[in-house]
């Protein structure tokens, strides 16, 4: 049992100068409000706060097609209609639309999960936290449902350089894909996705049948559920299958997706979970006591995304939150009440007992197949990512100092409407 987790948490204030465009149900502005209600509750004071490094093409490019990298490199708003076939091939449009700073977005929540790896390989912290990413649908050559590059591969690979294996864990309403499709073919990585799955909900796999294939054969889990799934019944399956997973599996390292669109009253989820309920599963999962990489993911209603992530920062720092929400620059987004927990939601619960014993059940049938931990001749650790000479920080430190001597308050009112949770009404542009 460890004394006191360390922990090293990555933030930098221009993710929320992003704005994808209006009536889109991403809004990066939710990453300041978390920040600002972090700070609230003064929970900097026990953590470690890092700027992440802005990724590096040749990074991003450890993963990902060189060509597509390239492509989000230089393409802009003013340029799309210049390259139709590429943005087709790289499935850019509406889902993922080409905004101003769009791969600067893309560097620095790469970049913030990259350096939380590098931190935890390095022993240099327990739990490393980045809210900026999660982004678990993008795939090697395209984009795909609000992600660009996906972080979480990108981290989990640095992380495979010190571990033999690692566990990833997704709660997010939608089925991590993108990082399941990555590490199907191996068993160094288990995958474990609990998510909505049916009625042509996006993405549209997930499967309790899909289970890797090859030398990756029943090291991807998946758990589908049906709409309106409460506390009770996603926290019992949660701890008894994560629980059985570690037991068998033995990872090195856990990778936990915190999407928040799982909570009730999400704007694009169906699922009923209370705030706690959410976070329950963060404070199981910190119980293994194994280094641990905690990401964002989606979330729609931004307010309750704000909210989620600063409780389950709180459960990761073993500091209880005190309901009232303190005063902040958005403290007019958590009005009237301006209360930290929400109710879980009201959608009735179609996932009957029998029906999450016998996903339990094929879960479980397929965790036997794996008799033990695989054995992983694990060969000299290369060195960390090559960075070229030049360094930002000395290039101009006068200017870069003065660029961040805070973070910027951002203020979006295109992106706020009163009472309505977050949905872009009366949009003309």
């Amino acid at each position: 049992m460890r004394s006191k987790d360390r922990i090293s948490y990555f933030y930098d204030g221009d993710v929320g100068n992003v704005y994808f465009g209006p009536n889109h149900p991403m809004k990066p502005h939710r990453l300041c409000m978390t920040h600002h209600l972090v700070l609230s509750y003064e929970l900097h004071k026990k953590m470690e706060i890092y700027r992440p490094h802005k990724a590096y093409p040749v990074e991003l490019a450890q993963f990902h097609s060189a060509d597509y990298v390239e492509f989000l490199q230089r393409i802009n708003p003013d340029t799309t209609n210049l390259f139709p076939e590429e943005m087709a091939k790289f499935k850019l449009g509406e889902d993922c639309p080409v905004f101003d700073d769009l791969f600067e977005f893309c560097q620095i929540y790469a970049g913030g999960t990259l350096d939380a790896a590098r931190r935890l390989n390095n022993q240099l912290c327990d739990i490393a936290i980045n809210w900026a990413g999660g982004l678990h649908h993008a795939k090697k050559c395209e984009a795909s449902g609000f992600c660009y590059i996906n972080d979480l591969v990108l981290g989990i690979l640095e992380l495979l350089k010190y571990h033999a294996r690692v566990l990833y864990i997704d709660i997010d309403v939608h089925h991590g894909d993108g990082v399941e499709e990555a590490f199907y073919f191996t068993d160094r990585v288990m995958t474990v996705s609990f998510h909505k799955y049916g009625n042509m909900f996006f993405p549209g796999s997930g499967d309790v049948k899909e289970i890797g294939e090859r030398e990756g054969k029943f090291y991807a889990i998946n758990v589908p559920l049906k709409d309106g799934i409460d506390d009770g019944s996603f926290t019992r399956l949660f701890k008894t299958i994560i629980a059985k997973v570690v037991e068998i599996y033995q990872p090195g390292v856990i990778v936990l997706q915190c999407g928040a669109d799982s909570l009730a009253g999400d704007r694009l989820g169906c699922f009923n979970l209370s705030i706690d309920g959410h976070a329950e599963c963060v404070r199981f999962v910190k119980k293994f006591n194994l280094p641990l990489l905690v990401t964002g993911g989606g979330g729609y209603t931004k307010e309750n995304v704000a909210r989620c992530w600063t409780v389950e920062t709180g459960v990761l720092l073993d500091t209880e939150l005190p309901n009232e929400i303190p005063e902040n620059d958005y403290i007019k987004y958590f009005g009237p009440e301006c209360s930290l927990r929400i109710p879980t939601g009201h959608i009735e619960n179609f996932n009957s007992k029998s029906y999450l014993g016998s996903i339990k059940m094929q879960v479980m049938e397929n965790l036997r197949s794996i008799q033990h931990a695989p054995s992983v001749q694990m060969q000299e650790v290369p060195p960390d990512f090559y960075i070229p000479d030049f360094d930002e920080d000395e290039k101009n430190p006068d200017e870069r100092n003065d660029q961040h001597t805070q973070d910027k308050h951002i203020h979006r009112d295109d992106e706020y409407y009163e009472g309505d949770n977050d949905n872009d009404h009366h949009m003309d542009d």
